[in-house]
């Protein structure tokens, strides 16, 4: 009864898309939810925003936040390298334990490798980023784009500030600063992806940038005026894949909730009248993009 007065529903099944053309050589994706993603290919498998372990709202709101190392170890056995967009709990809190769990590196700004340290990785797996740098990760590329939060809950930005030295572990909701904020372009050699991670940017780190797929965040992107028209007329993507559209707050195996307010279908329609193709993925989805 809670859930329905609050609006929390999951998605409409009609809005999840087909599988896209296979073809020899694809990126695989898989999406988390929230903001994460799994790229993998044969040579390289690259996570972003690894949060899997979805405490419920009120665990959330009233305790320190903890980790589920075997759901992780389930669901991603394997990661080179663990790109970090902002330092708040639901983009990077699974994240050490991943690098701990696969010898993955964790790259991110200098809010993020203080999180590392927190949770105890060594200084040989935390790679700090001030962005507009290429980071070699095996025949992989990854840039770190500056960017900006956006203003996700009311209309204003949620836990501003950076994280200078590392905070408490497990730390509560509260004490995870967003940092200094990164979109992410990885290049494969054969695709470039841009991960957006929070429903803003600037656009002058865009410029110059074509992607093929553009990871988008979708809450908040009502307080950015022309979101969607200004990334596709900057990065000119191929498909747009939705993200950050559910309340991280249920179980990572469970149906997703959508958060109240995050019109999806109206993205979409967004997303599809400039011409891009919009690419739902549900919860633990995969699709295989290639040129």
């Amino acid at each position: 009864m809670l859930k329905k007065w609050l609006g929390l529903t999951a998605p409409q099944a009609s809005l999840y898309s087909a599988p896209l053309p296979a073809a020899e050589g694809g990126l695989e994706m898989t999406y988390l939810g929230t903001s994460g993603f799994v790229l993998k290919t044969p040579q390289r498998t690259v996570v972003l925003d690894p949060y899997l372990s979805r405490a419920n709202i009120l665990d959330t709101l009233t305790k320190p936040l903890h980790v589920q190392p075997g759901l992780i170890r389930k669901h991603i056995p394997h990661a080179d390298d663990v790109l970090i967009g902002h330092a708040h709990y639901d983009h990077i809190l699974d994240a050490p334990a991943l690098c701990k769990l696969t010898g993955a590196r964790l790259i991110g700004s200098v809010a993020a490798c203080n999180v590392g340290r927190a949770a105890g990785l060594p200084e040989s797996q935390l790679v700090e980023t001030h962005g507009r740098e290429d980071i070699a990760c095996g025949e992989w590329t990854v840039r770190g784009l500056p960017s900006i939060h956006g203003k996700a809950i009311f209309g204003r930005v949620p836990l501003p500030g950076d994280m200078l030295t590392p905070p408490p572990w497990p730390p509560r909701f509260h004490q995870l600063k967003h940092g200094q904020v990164l979109n992410w372009l990885v290049d494969t050699g054969s695709l470039k992806i841009v991960h957006i991670d929070s429903a803003d940017f600037i656009p002058a780190e865009l410029q110059g940038i074509q992607a093929d797929v553009v990871c988008l965040c979708a809450i908040g992107r009502k307080h950015r005026p022309d979101y969607v028209k200004e990334v596709v007329a900057l990065l000119k993507p191929k498909w747009i894949v939705p993200c950050h559209w559910d309340t991280m707050f249920t179980p990572f195996e469970a149906e997703p909730e959508q958060i109240p307010g995050v019109d999806l279908a109206g993205m979409v329609r967004e997303i599809e009248a400039e011409g891009v193709r919009a690419v739902v993925m549900p919860m633990r989805g995969k699709q295989v993009f290639s040129r």
